[in-house]
């Protein structure tokens, strides 16, 4: 029998099911405020506008979190964890690579103010989606690039723009684009300490960067 700590963890190969950590049922304890927007609830309930939501890894969460919640018509943000198979995992977990998830923002936007396929913009301009279990620096399967689509009609949208940014990467003498993009699985809502980090800790780390390439105008709007 091979116990998991004694298992030698590539953390740029995603681990099997049955190598994962087990985590726990207990999710992580919340504030009940967003940091950023005083007096909105973190999780809900939100009551004005047409509400929706959006869900993408793009590296390390902290960065990303702060670049969509200046968004306007953005009405919440957290930070969390999804595509893996650890429930409710600690970050140390997370980090050790195996969990299998990434690090991700669950975006809440108020859709008669900001459409989806312009977070999905903001989402490809804002990191390389071209790097595979990296992120710049950050390496581990963690950092991968991901879109989780809440609706069939995200799904069709989100695979619409990869191939239009593909294109354009292409062009750029990019590589091929890596993402993830499936059907939205469980979000594990990550310590409250992450929650607007850098908010918290204005001289934080930052890893987001982009690669200078941007989606065609005709498919940034609504």
């Amino acid at each position: 029998m091979v116990l998991r700590s004694e298992i030698l963890v590539n953390k740029n190969v995603m681990p099997t099911a049955e190598q994962a950590l087990p985590g726990r049922e207990t999710p992580m304890q919340l504030p009940e405020f967003h940091y950023v927007f005083e007096g909105t609830p973190l999780l809900g309930p939100f009551f004005e506008g047409a509400i929706d939501f959006a869900i993408f890894g793009l590296g390390c969460f902290w960065g990303a979190e702060r670049r969509f919640w200046q968004r306007e018509g953005v009405v919440s943000t957290v930070v969390g964890y999804a595509g893996g198979f650890t429930p409710n995992p600690t970050y140390e977990e997370v980090c050790s690579g195996l969990t299998g998830h990434t690090e991700v923002v669950l975006v809440v936007f108020d859709k008669d103010k900001v459409s989806y396929r312009e977070l999905l913009a903001m989402f490809w301009e804002l990191h390389n989606p071209t790097q595979g279990m990296r992120q710049g620096n950050d390496v581990g399967t963690q950092y991968r690039s991901a879109i989780y689509c809440t609706s069939p009609e995200q799904l069709e949208q989100a695979k619409a723009s990869r191939d239009a940014f593909q294109a354009e990467l292409s062009k750029a003498g990019f590589g091929e684009i890596t993402t993830e993009i499936d059907q939205a699985p469980t979000v594990y809502f990550a310590e409250a300490y992450h929650q607007q980090y850098l908010a918290k800790n204005p001289d934080g780390y930052c890893g987001i960067g982009g690669t200078g390439v941007c989606l065609p105008p005709s498919l940034q709007g609504n």
